[in-house]
């Protein structure tokens, strides 16, 4: 391939920074100082943090440029934001299926598909896993699946005898798995769409690897567990035992999973499950995106019909609704000011610093890119919202692999994308539940002591005796800078990429 160009702009090439080269590069971190700032110390929501760091970094770009015209300027953020456009829309109708399939009873179908196996203390921490798994790939909701399904198994575990800490933990890391390779969480579709990747592609990408993962920590939950009793539990004890002030604080915190938990308690077909089905079926046909929502949402509106879930007026005002407006209230408008955030910073080089020290401490193309994932995951450290380091990340290793890779094929170029796609997600998923003062675990361990309130947990409890989060951290990090992932399917690194050749190099 034809080596790729450092290009600059007019007004780059016409006005670079003047002053010592190493104070400015301190100058050009301050935006983001603030914006982790804004996050941590002052707990501010990403709605506020974003814009306000948004015009720190704009403050700092026009006084080191010299650029006196705002609408210049910002035109570098919004630069970042057209980039992403398509991933709004898919935002939009990635959260109108969770709205239908947590409404419907397709959430509820699962649980119940899974409580039939039957559960004992021994067990109750590995069905929790795995039906956490499966709720969160079909509802791509994290935070909704944990809300849903901690009063369930927290109490099941508490009529067995199990041990909460290992249930819990079990809970929390199958809640994440659905946004690191499912097709409807935001952080999925955002990582893709930042990497311009398809997100069936990245699914493909890291298949082997995800449920390599997943398999290996049911092996360490069930010997964990081995030594508890082996005495069946009774499901609907444990909905019976759930407090009345577990469903008040579930109805502030997670409206809809007060409802999933009702329609767990009463009953729903198991055909319900056929919605997510049919989307991931259609999705691995090779529709787009879109399509394959479309047809979830519109399958949950016959069916929930079928079983007296749901009707055309609910499903319209309230669950599209809904969904539409739950995207566009929050995500959406705080992915376009994280973006632009991220442009702007971008736009002045804020992070070469860091870019030139990965690319001098790399000696193969294994190492950059497993340099790139530490990034992801100290970026997700800094700014304690895993959406927040994929928009401000993903342009700073794509850039950092585009400049110092060069492959021999378009192809083999995407699919270092689909690494850097993955890394993005996994570290800012998987890496927040073992930051403690990152918002899952604190949102986390708040619902958990709300729902199970005799017993307090702290955001340390959540990275504990969460195997599936280590796992997924260690081993996404280590395969890559061993070159190891050859021997997973599909996750290995084109064998054609090779660090490009420095000028002096070139030279000799």
């Amino acid at each position: 391939m034809e080596e790729r160009k450092d290009e600059k702009t007019p007004l780059e090439a016409e006005k670079q920074p003047k002053g010592n080269k190493h104070v400015i590069a301190v100058v050009k971190f301050v935006p983001l100082l603030i914006f982790a700032l804004l996050v941590i110390v002052f707990k501010l929501d990403l709605l506020i943090a974003g814009p306000l760091a948004t015009f720190a970094a704009l403050a700092v770009y026009m006084i080191l440029y010299r650029e006196k015209n705002f609408e210049k300027a910002f035109e570098h953020g919004l630069a970042a934001t057209r980039k992403i456009a398509l991933i709004f829309f898919i935002l939009m109708f990635a959260y109108g299926v969770a709205e239908c399939f947590m409404a419907t009873g397709v959430g509820a179908s699962l649980i119940l598909l899974a409580l039939r196996l039957g559960i004992t203390a021994r067990t109750v921490a590995i069905v929790s896993l795995l039906v956490t798994c499966v709720l969160s790939i079909a509802t791509g909701s994290s935070w909704g699946t944990f809300a849903a399904c901690a009063p369930i198994f927290l109490w099941l575990n508490h009529l067995v005898g199990g041990d909460v800490l290992l249930t819990l933990c079990a809970i929390a890391g199958g809640s994440c798995f659905g946004d690191n390779i499912g097709m409807i969480s935001d952080v999925t579709v955002l990582s893709c769409g930042m990497q311009d990747v398809k997100i069936i592609d990245r699914i493909k990408h890291q298949m082997a690897w995800c449920f390599g993962c997943l398999a290996i920590a049911l092996v360490i939950f069930y010997f964990a567990g081995s030594h508890l009793p082996n005495v069946q539990g009774d499901v609907h004890k444990a909905m019976e035992s759930i407090p009345a002030e577990a469903y008040t604080a579930l109805e502030e915190k997670r409206p809809s999973a007060v409802l999933l938990l009702e329609q767990v308690r009463t009953g729903v077909p198991y055909y319900m499950v056929i919605p997510m089905l049919l989307v991931i079926v259609l999705s691995f046909m090779g529709l787009h995106t879109l399509i394959c929502l479309g047809l979830g949402m519109f399958s949950s509106l016959l069916l929930g019909y079928l079983a007296g879930t749901a009707n055309l007026h609910i499903w319209l005002n309230d669950l599209l609704y809904g969904g539409f407006s739950g995207a566009g209230e929050w995500v959406i408008v705080m992915m376009m000011w994280v973006s632009a955030f991220g442009g702007i910073m971008n736009a002045m080089n804020a992070f070469e610093p860091l870019s030139r020290l990965v690319v001098r401490i790399s000696r193969s193309v294994h190492g950059l890119m497993g340099w790139c994932g530490v990034l992801c995951l100290m970026g997700n450290m800094v700014l304690a919202d895993e959406a927040a380091q994929v928009a401000t990340m993903s342009p700073i290793v794509r850039d950092i692999v585009e400049k110092n890779v060069e492959t021999d094929s378009e192809e083999d170029a995407y699919r270092l994308r689909l690494r850097l796609a993955t890394f993005t997600s996994s570290m800012g998923i998987y890496g927040s539940q073992l930051i403690p003062w990152h918002c899952f675990p604190v949102f986390f361990a708040g619902i958990a002591s709300a729902v199970y309130p005799i017993r307090y947990f702290s955001p340390l409890d959540i990275l504990s005796r969460n195997y599936l989060g280590w796992l997924i951290v260690g081993t996404a990090l280590l395969l890559t800078f061993t070159g190891w992932d050859r021997f997973v399917p599909g996750f290995g690194l084109p064998k054609s990429a090779r660090l490009r050749k420095k000028p002096a190099e070139q030279e000799s």
